[in-house]
């Protein structure tokens, strides 16, 4: 029973988490809001399961690291409370981080986007 009921604290935790994200980002609002765009693209466009199990690994990987970014950056705050040469490096290799992940994300929905939206203007 014990074990059962430390799962459920351990979701509380996760779920608090996420909200907290979700709140207190505004980059993380963009990116939930650029995966609602392209699900909804998704369902339009008729992509294959493949295609969209592509996208959903991508979106997840962009939501991850932004809030690996945004742990990132509190844990930072938390420990340094000034301006130092090491707290930027390790926020701009974060911020790097969610960078990458996104042009990423953007070249493979390109890739699958373009096919589709050629065909719909011919």
């Amino acid at each position: 029973m014990e074990t059962q009921r430390s799962l459920i604290k351990s979701f509380k935790y996760a779920f608090e988490g996420i909200l907290f994200s979700v709140r207190h980002n505004r980059n993380m609002r963009i990116h939930l809001t650029v995966a609602v765009l392209v699900i909804l693209a998704s369902i339009y466009f008729k992509i294959s399961a493949y295609e969209m199990g592509i996208l959903g690994v991508m979106i997840i990987l962009v939501i991850c690291t932004e809030m690996i970014n945004s742990a990132l950056e509190e844990m930072v705050d938390l420990i340094i409370n000034e301006h130092r040469k090491e707290a930027k490096i390790a926020k701009d290799v974060g911020a790097g981080m969610v960078l990458v992940a996104s042009i990423g994300a953007v070249i493979v929905g390109i890739l699958i986007f373009t096919p589709h939206i050629v065909r719909m203007f011919r």
